[in-house]
């Protein structure tokens, strides 16, 4: 029977208005959640599980706060509920995240490792694909479907169509939104949730050797242009072409 991991990292909202306070964005305010597509990966592990038995471990990287995801992929219904972290780690770039997850995940005896295609607060996409190199596995990503009938048979978007893809022996899986339909937390798993105990596990990175300057907001956008009357079509049709680049 497969021992899973699944790999959940804490987000803000995707509907949060994130603000710049000086050169740093400002999260204070902000709620956090599970991020959008680590919940498919979650989907996936727990009909691996129901297919072939075995447990499911969800890991994170992250500070205290970030048992909460944790605790709400529990309720979901992952078996255990893991965070790697250290202090140190304030400014960890991908490759530092990378390689102490992978350790993290050769501690836990992990088969397959499920997780979302990105990540919504840096949509790098680096982590699955990264964290199968450091570990020797095979990497299969923007999964949309996958069947357990005898084995893991993974779909993934290809050029005119889709490729199905057979997995055998370890693998790292990320997965996208697809056909797959996630499910959602009952009174009884949140009630077990909040009982729940986070293992907290230990692990080694690299010092980075990216790190972040500064924070800026987007340019703000002009003003709108109002014209009336046909007399105005022909300019409107200029700066269309123009200056907005439609037509």
């Amino acid at each position: 029977m497969p021992n899973i991991v699944v790999l959940v990292k804490r987000v803000p909202d995707t509907n949060a208005r994130i603000i710049v306070n000086g050169d740093r964005v400002d999260l204070s305010a902000v709620k956090w959640v599970i991020s959008p597509y680590d919940e498919f990966a979650i989907e996936n592990a727990l009909r691996h599980k129901e297919a072939a038995g075995g447990t499911v471990t969800a890991l994170t990287l992250g500070p205290a706060e970030s048992d909460k995801v944790l605790k709400d992929a529990k309720a979901i219904g992952v078996d255990e509920i893991t965070r790697v972290w250290d202090d140190s780690w304030a400014n960890l770039d991908s490759n530092g995240v990378q390689s102490a997850l992978a350790e993290a995940i050769q501690g836990l005896g992990a088969e397959v490792v499920y997780c979302g295609k990105t990540a919504a607060d840096s949509g790098a996409g680096s982590t699955g694909p990264g964290i199968a190199e450091r570990l020797g596995w095979a990497s299969v990503s923007n999964v949309i479907d996958v069947a357990f009938d005898g084995g893991i048979t993974a779909t993934t978007p290809a050029e005119n169509g889709s490729a199905v893809v057979g997995i055998s022996g370890n693998a790292v899986i990320s997965c996208d939104k697809g056909n797959i339909k996630v499910r959602k937390p009952n009174v009884k798993g949140i009630m077990m949730a909040k009982r729940a105990q986070v293992s907290l596990v230990s692990a080694s990175a690299p010092s980075p050797s990216v790190s972040i300057v500064s924070h800026t907001p987007p340019p703000a956008k002009p003003a709108g242009k109002k014209y009336e009357g046909g007399s105005s079509a022909q300019e409107v049709a200029r700066l269309l072409r123009d200056e907005a680049n439609v037509i």
